[in-house]
């Protein structure tokens, strides 16, 4: 019956992550897969979490379904969270909002949606992307394309080829986009850069889908929400992707949300009716705990403080980490092959080695970051960027 079936080649991330796990050598560091960890090299508990966890913990209550679209309470706090509180389009009522299993179940329901209602269209990625993408939107039915994003010469932006590509796809095309701290090359468009962008879409009638899975990690909480609010400001039609798993360390909760800006009110709930059938077809609806944690930290007054300043510090140390790793960097390599190490932000980097080198590094040193050169800059810490410096120097050197 199954003899047809192709074995799956695993996931590129994930299978790096166990072939480190089974590494015996002492001195092995793990750059490989998207996690904050600690300066001790632990996953944070983050204390906002801590404490509201133990509330709920110490007053368990049954544990119906969740509605469809979810913990209502999350629901707003999301929403509130992503677009500000103060947001035109989300007091006319013009944004449906469901609860997801993290930011991968959002892309999915998102994808599910829009192959249905615009079946003709396609998907447009840049060039690269985080390698689920591509799988996910293909999985549900879409011709998946690439528009220029990343330059290896300069280890920035091709903006202007990337504006002109997006300026020539048909109209009703699907464009996704990253909000903040682009996975996987930590560059990042300025905002006079994504103004011109959504000029770009609104002038070709194309629909943006925005992947937000960072927010707080590149430029704070507001300033990494730009241009989703920006997109919202100006009543563009469009789907927002975005994750509690990294700004909230809650990787195994799958706490997410999809969010689908609207010309109005009306259009807004057959979204909603839309998405919940979705979601009812797929996992039938989201669970509890995690979308509990999130709601009560962003709407108790001391917890959302509380987590904010411990996100910022988290932020900051990722900061410290490209400092430490640039200066340590700086009698090896020069130019813009040293500066790509401070210039770009978030948990990635691009760290220009070759595919050779990278094996080299995992090899001979026990570094262990993805075969394009993608380095999580998050898995740095004081004990271990010596040991990365070291290795990639001498990676560098022969």
């Amino acid at each position: 019956m199954f003899e047809h079936i192709d074995a799956y080649p695993g996931d590129p991330i994930l299978t790096l992550n166990e072939n480190f796990q089974k590494d015996p050598r002492q001195n092995k560091v793990n750059l490989s897969i998207g996690i904050y960890f600690d300066d001790d090299g632990r996953l944070p508990v983050m204390q906002a979490v801590r404490t509201a966890e133990a509330v709920i913990l110490g007053d368990p209550g049954p544990k119906p379904y969740l509605p469809m679209a979810g913990f209502a309470q999350y629901r707003d706090a999301v929403q509130a969270l992503v677009f500000g509180e103060s947001c035109p389009s989300r007091a006319a009522g013009r944004i449906a909002t469901v609860q997801t299993l993290g930011g991968s179940g959002a892309l999915r329901v998102g994808a599910d949606f829009i192959k249905r209602y615009f079946p003709a269209s396609q998907v447009w990625v840049s060039d690269p992307t985080w390698e689920n993408h591509r799988f996910i939107f293909e999985r549900a039915g879409f011709t998946v394309n690439t528009y220029p994003y990343y330059d290896e010469a300069t280890g920035g932006l091709k903006f202007e080829a990337m504006l002109a590509a997006i300026a020539a796809l048909p109209p009703k095309s699907i464009v996704l986009l990253h909000a903040c701290c682009h996975n996987p090359t930590g560059v990042d468009l300025e905002r006079a850069q994504w103004e011109q962008v959504i000029d770009v879409m609104q002038q070709r009638d194309l629909l943006p889908f925005v992947d937000m899975a960072y927010q707080g990690f590149g430029a704070g909480l507001d300033d990494d929400a730009f241009a989703v609010r920006e997109i919202a400001r100006r009543g563009l039609p469009a789907l927002i992707a975005n994750s509690f798993s990294k700004n909230f360390s809650l990787y195994g909760e799958r706490c997410g949300g999809l969010h689908v800006v609207c010309e109005d009110a009306a259009s807004a709930d057959r979204v909603l009716g839309q998405l919940t059938a979705s979601v009812r077809s797929n996992y039938s609806n989201p669970p509890t705990h995690g979308a509990k944690i999130v709601a009560r930290v962003l709407t108790t007054p001391d917890l959302k403080q509380s987590w904010e300043s411990e996100l910022a510090a988290m932020c900051q140390r990722i900061a410290r980490m490209r400092v430490a790793i640039h200066d340590g960097l700086r009698q090896h390599v020069s130019g813009e092959a040293l500066s790509r190490y401070i210039r770009q932000r978030g948990m990635f980097t691009y760290t220009g080695l070759s595919a050779d080198q990278v094996e080299r590094l995992r090899e001979e040193h026990g570094v262990y970051i993805l075969r394009s050169g993608r380095m999580c800059v998050a898995g740095l810490n004081e004990q271990n960027v010596g040991i990365v410096v070291d290795a990639i120097a001498k990676v560098l050197a022969h």
